[in-house]
């Protein structure tokens, strides 16, 4: 990177928030003088009984902003009143608590455990408004503008840059640099006239898309709302997460922090950390394949060699169960151990294994043939010739996620080679499309008819080499 490039990043940190927010009011308890008063064991000496709004506007009058009490209005039944000075005004909020969830304004909203969390992150959440307006603003009008200028490409850009060079070989690097093109525009001492050295611009049009070496690198970030303890800035626009609860949100797969309305402008460039990954059942596909940097994950690629080395020839492959305890034994040991652990026929029986592949694309959160991608499958089908389906089955299955497709793919193959001894499996097209529809479409439990989804699947299998070309 020059010395212009470097001048010209801003500095991450912003700290005009936190600055802010060290302005804010403190929260100042009420106490009720009334020793009678007996109110509910979640308020202390704040709760000053049924009040009445006249009464507590006089009694809260001349109090400092963050002056706050807990009463319960007349005819209140299923809530308590706060009363809160802000502004040399007093504000008034229904407030509500349960052991389970604690204090809180409404359903679908911050939590707090104590009263007095509630009134400080609400002092500060007022106080921004107030005085830090003009800076949420600029905030919000220059990421949208250009997120390639904003701290996220400052943060991430080596992050990218190196996964980039990791993941990919110098013949199949266009479809990922394009991508990153954007990231690097400061880094150019590698990049002539739009190409990486040694990239043939012939060879990369020749490259078949169902058999990329690795996925397009592209994964959505799994935002979720999250608590942050200690100081915390937002890695998209560099400032303050600001609060005391639910300051913003954290991607469970990579740790990436932004605030609220931040995390809608994140491009979709996730970096999964192995670590943050629960083991491998459950977890999203594109997920653990970019996090393992692989396109077919090992699961997989594992219970499917060992299909075919030991149990191709095997009456009734798929269609037998394993015992329900050793399958489950195996899921634990590949969730614990990795690709460490053993999955080879010799410990486990062969349809222990096939029970466990099975079972790894049931519980993935999307189903192989995505939610959205699956009416392009049916549809495919009406078309009168097999001809006619075939295409459209070509068309169906480029509507896939790059990671299913490459999966999906790999499957079939599988599958259909397994079918190419059912006289002596007893295993035709038709009947592994019996067994795996309910496994790579997502189906509701209460629906017993899947005719016409085998037809579809039975298709794939029988027609794979031409449908992938």
């Amino acid at each position: 990177m020059s010395k212009d490039a470097l001048l010209a990043v801003p500095n991450v940190w912003k700290p005009e928030l936190y600055k802010i927010q060290l302005d804010a009011p403190t929260p100042k308890p009420v106490p009720c003088e009334r020793g009678e008063i007996l109110g509910p064991t979640w308020y202390g000496q704040e709760y000053h009984g049924e009040m009445d709004h006249k009464a507590c506007e006089e009694m809260l009058r001349d109090k400092p902003d963050g002056s706050y009490l807990v009463r319960r209005s007349p005819g209140a039944e299923s809530y308590y009143t706060l009363s809160l000075r802000f502004g040399q005004a007093t504000k008034h909020f229904k407030i509500f608590y349960t052991r389970e969830q604690g204090h809180f304004l409404r359903e679908n909203f911050k939590k707090f455990e104590t009263i007095q969390e509630m009134v400080a992150d609400g002092l500060v959440d007022f106080y921004m408004r107030l005085h830090a307006a003009p800076i949420l603003k600029e905030m919000m009008s220059q990421t949208k503008k250009c997120y390639e200028q904003s701290p996220y490409m400052t943060l991430h850009r080596r992050k990218l840059r190196s996964l980039c060079n990791e993941l990919c070989k110098p013949s199949k690097l266009p479809m990922v640099q394009d991508s990153l093109e954007t990231a690097d525009t400061e880094i150019a001492d590698d990049e002539r006239d739009g190409a990486e050295p040694g990239v043939d611009p012939e060879a990369s049009e020749k490259l078949d898309p169902y058999d990329n070496a690795y996925p397009a690198y592209e994964k959505q970030h799994a935002f979720k709302t999250h608590t942050f303890k200690g100081l915390n800035w937002c890695e998209f626009c560099g400032n303050f997460l600001w609060g005391f609860t639910s300051q913003g949100v954290k991607c469970d797969d990579c740790g990436f922090m932004a605030h609220f309305k931040c995390s809608e402008l994140v491009p979709a460039k996730c970096v999964p950390d192995l670590k943050r990954l629960r083991g491998i059942f459950g977890v999203d596909l594109t997920t653990l394949v970019t996090a393992h940097k692989c396109r077919i994950p090992f699961i997989v690629k594992k219970c499917v060699e060992e299909v075919e080395n030991h149990g191709k020839l095997q009456e009734g492959i798929y269609r037998i169960s394993g015992f329900a305890d050793e399958i489950e034994a195996l899921k634990m040991a590949l969730d614990k151990d990795g690709e460490k652990a053993d999955v080879s026929a010799h410990k486990c029986n062969i349809n222990v294994i096939a029970g466990v592949l099975k079972l790894y694309l049931r519980l993935l959160p999307v189903p192989l043939i995505t939610f959205q991608a699956f009416p392009l499958f049916m549809e495919s089908m009406r078309e009168k010739s097999v001809g006619e389906q075939v295409i459209a089955l070509r068309n169906a299955v480029k509507a896939l996620p790059p990671a299913h497709l490459h999966c999906l793919k790999y499957i079939l193959e599988h599958l259909n080679r397994i079918a190419s001894d059912h006289a002596m499996n007893k295993m035709n097209e038709h009947n592994l499309a019996t067994v795996f529809a309910p496994t790579l479409i997502a189906t509701p439990q209460h629906m017993t008819d899947l005719s016409q989804e085998i037809s579809m699947l039975a298709a794939l299998i029988s027609h794979c080499h031409t449908i992938f070309l």
